[in-house]
């Protein structure tokens, strides 16, 4: 199956260095088995997650359901270590009007689902699919019917620290009070708005152990 091994992600590397993360000169920012390669973007560009690259592919498609994809080799570089306390990249959230093109489009890029769960939104009925090409899982959220043509685009990241609490303490306010998680036996914390990545980012405690 295919492995997600990187991340471009369009935005200001020294915020990225502000919120605790080891972000080197050339932007790449190795998290656990996931490279970041931050970068500005082009003049009157806007930031946010610009597109992903998998080891593992088979003939390898241009974009996935309108997502821009590369091949990558299969090495991986060590995990690196940031201030913030972050191990992992936990998951990466991707929305779409149409799920189940979406999802099938995973799927033909060799990407295996692992769970469905029903949810909502503002109200609103929503599904959320996941799938594990990797350290990682992928996150798909859209209405459980088709509600337009528009292609997959992606959403935000969430990070797994070592400490949840005192990744909060050295945050301060640039970060959201940590709050259960869905996932059971983990809490999530929020990065703010005013930490100007243009991403929406998460921090998750580890999932418990025993």
């Amino acid at each position: 199956m295919p492995t997600l091994v990187a991340l471009t992600v369009l935005g200001d590397p020294r915020r990225w260095r502000d919120l605790g993360f080891s972000v080197e000169p050339d932007g790449s920012c190795q998290v656990g088995a996931v490279r970041l390669q931050v970068s500005p973007p082009e003049e009157g560009g806007r930031p946010g997650i610009d597109g992903w690259s998998f080891a593992g592919l088979h003939d390898p498609p241009m974009g996935i359901d309108g997502i821009p994809t590369e091949a990558a080799d299969e090495a991986a570089a060590p995990p690196g270590s940031h201030p913030n306390g972050v191990t992992s990249l936990d998951h990466v959230v991707v929305t779409t009007p149409d799920l189940g093109r979406t999802v099938a489009a995973l799927e033909d890029a060799g990407l295996r689902v692992l769970r469905e769960r029903d949810t909502e939104a503002g109200g609103r009925p929503m599904r959320q699919v996941f799938l594990r090409p990797g350290e990682a899982v992928v996150e798909v959220v859209g209405p459980p019917a088709p509600t337009g043509g528009g292609k997959a685009r992606f959403f935000g990241l969430a990070f797994t620290v070592a400490d949840l609490d005192a990744t909060a303490a050295l945050l301060g306010d640039l970060l959201g009070a940590p709050k259960v998680a869905v996932q059971p036996g983990r809490r999530i914390a929020t990065v703010r708005s005013d930490a100007g990545l243009g991403v929406p980012v998460a921090f998750m405690s580890a999932e418990p152990t025993g």
